[in-house]
């Protein structure tokens, strides 16, 4: 999943939000209340899909889409929006930073994990059915899991990731491949 476009300013009809999500990033809070401060913001702030382009909504037969909408200058934040057609899904991954996401249309199923002990085993740890409107997020440690499109048609979904991934590439820290051990 990498990034298309370039470190731009903020998308129009994201002013708001953006303004929004600077003033919560700008806390200085810790990574857990700092995603609790920006999904209050993107619950106030979320946009329609029409935020991207007719042809940006159309996504990828081939696998999910990134749209990079918004590089925060310092570096404090990025605004993505994701775009799924139907049975798209991540590999199991966990992130560099706090992260809160809104879907904007369709429905995101969200697996949820933990490492066992050793180190050696995913346990699943839940999951959530994500509709449009819903907002959710998360900070690690604490944050693994894999997301799909379980819907009939394209899903959308707006993530605020509290890092520039413009920069990093991916707001991914690492993918996992270890047997998954029901909880």
């Amino acid at each position: 999943m990498g990034l298309l476009g370039s470190r731009r300013s903020a998308t129009p009809g994201l002013g708001d939000l953006v303004t929004a999500v600077r003033a919560a990033v700008g806390t200085h809070a810790d990574w857990r209340e700092t995603a609790q401060l920006v999904a209050g913001e993107l619950r106030r702030h979320l946009p329609s899909p029409e935020i991207l382009t007719s042809d940006q909504r159309v996504g990828d037969p081939e696998a999910h889409q990134s749209h990079l909408l918004h590089v925060e200058p310092d570096g404090a934040f990025s605004i993505v929006a994701l775009v799924w057609r139907p049975g798209q899904v991540t590999q199991i991954h966990d992130h560099v930073t706090w992260c809160v996401f809104g879907v904007l249309q369709g429905v995101e199923y969200e697996e949820i994990f933990s490492l066992d002990e050793t180190g050696g085993h995913l346990i699943e740890a839940g999951d959530s059915s994500n509709g449009t409107g819903d907002i959710s997020g998360f900070a690690p440690p604490g944050d693994i899991h894999r997301v799909r499109n379980v819907g009939d048609g394209t899903a959308i979904s707006l993530h605020i990731y509290g890092t520039d991934v413009s920069r990093i590439g991916s707001s991914v820290r690492r993918y996992y491949d270890l047997p998954i051990r029901p909880a």
